[in-house]
Parts: C-alpha cells; sequence; structure tokens
C-alpha cells in the first residue's frame, strides 16, 4: 500500500465504520447529560477517540508479533462488548428509573463509566488490524489517527444531539440512554457470533 488518496478515503471510511458504535453512546451520554458543557463533551469525544486509534494499532501489531495469540482471544471479543454495555446499561437504566435527581451530570458519566465505554464501543476495532497488515508502521500509525479524528468528530454530533433531545426528555433521559446502551451491546454481540 503506498500513500494516495485512495489510503486516505479508505482510512476515512474505517473511522466512519468505526465510530458508529460510539456515536450511538454519544448520544445516549448527551441524553443523559443535557447541560453538558463543551470541555466534557470534547474529553468525552477525545477518549472514544483515543480507544478508536489504539484498537487497530493493537490488532496491527497482533498480527504482525503474535497473531496465534490474537486468534485465541478474537471469539471472545462479542461477549467482552456485551457484558461491558450491559453493565454500563443497566447502571444508567436503574439509575433512571429510581429517578435519582441529585445525582449531578458528572456521577452519571464518570471516568470509570466512560473508560468501559470506551473499551466496550472500540473493542471490535482489533479486528482493523487484520485489514491494515500490508501497511508499515507509519501507514498503520496514520490510518489509526484518521480513525480518531473522524471518531472524535462523530462523537460531538453524537453528544451535541444527544444533549438537545436530553433537554426535552429530562428525568427520562437516563432510561432511554442505558437502553440504548445495552441494545448496542447486544447488536454488537450478536453480530459478532
Amino acid at each position: 500500500m503506498e500513500w494516495n488518496q485512495q489510503f486516505f478515503f479508505n482510512s476515512i471510511l474505517l473511522g466512519v465504520g468505526l465510530a458508529m458504535d460510539a456515536f450511538s453512546v454519544s448520544l445516549a451520554n448527551g441524553l443523559s447529560d443535557p447541560a453538558m458543557k463543551r470541555k466534557k463533551m470534547c474529553g468525552i469525544a477525545g477518549v472514544f477517540g483515543f480507544f478508536q486509534a489504539l484498537m487497530p494499532m493493537i490488532g496491527w501489531v497482533c498480527v504482525h508479533t503474535m497473531v496465534q495469540y490474537f486468534k485465541m482471544f478474537e471469539k471472545w471479543i462479542p461477549w467482552i462488548a456485551l457484558a461491558l454495555l450491559l453493565f454500563i446499561g443497566g447502571k444508567m437504566l436503574l439509575e433512571g428509573i429510581r429517578d435519582k435527581q441529585e445525582e449531578t451530570a458528572h456521577d452519571r458519566i464518570g471516568l470509570y463509566a466512560l473508560f468501559i465505554q470506551g473499551v466496550a464501543t472500540s473493542i471490535d476495532a482489533l479486528s482493523v488490524g487484520f485489514t491494515i497488515v500490508d501497511y508499515n508502521l507509519l501507514m498503520a500509525l496514520a490510518c489509526s489517527l484518521i480513525i480518531a479524528a473522524v471518531t472524535f468528530l462523530i462523537c460531538i454530533a453524537g453528544l451535541s444531539i444527544g444533549k438537545r433531545f436530553g433537554t426535552k426528555f429530562s428525568g427520562r433521559a437516563a432510561i432511554l440512554g442505558g437502553t440504548i446502551l445495552i441494545v448496542i451491546g447486544l447488536e454488537i454481540f450478536f453480530t459478532g457470533l
């Protein structure tokens, strides 16, 4: 593979395809925190972008170093994503049902929850390392950075849309957000099997 327009176009398309789960989770996060500040939005989108860049690089390294070990782990990816998203989605759902208005937005989308969301939505991106196996290290890194940038922009859009509708749904936004995360987890699980 060489540096050309097709390389950049393919990297952007990979980014769009991989970012759809992160977009949906960002939408749910925006729904649960309609008063979210721009700095927090950038932080959330940055975490998703980071993991979307990290996972393909880990996959690329695995292909070039320990492919037989990665093949054994690959069958567990849908199960891991399902467990992580069911945990976070279920927690959001329960909080919405209990209607804990005294919780701050920071509590609803804390660093721990954001880390789990980032891993869960990007774990399937490990397999992208197989599709970029022909790239040298610099090209694989560039592809991953493009994926991260695309993911960042898509997640900002998801957060903005979620914030707008979160104001309208007020108290029921956490229920809707948790339900979205659970559905995403099930979708990743069933398409991965």
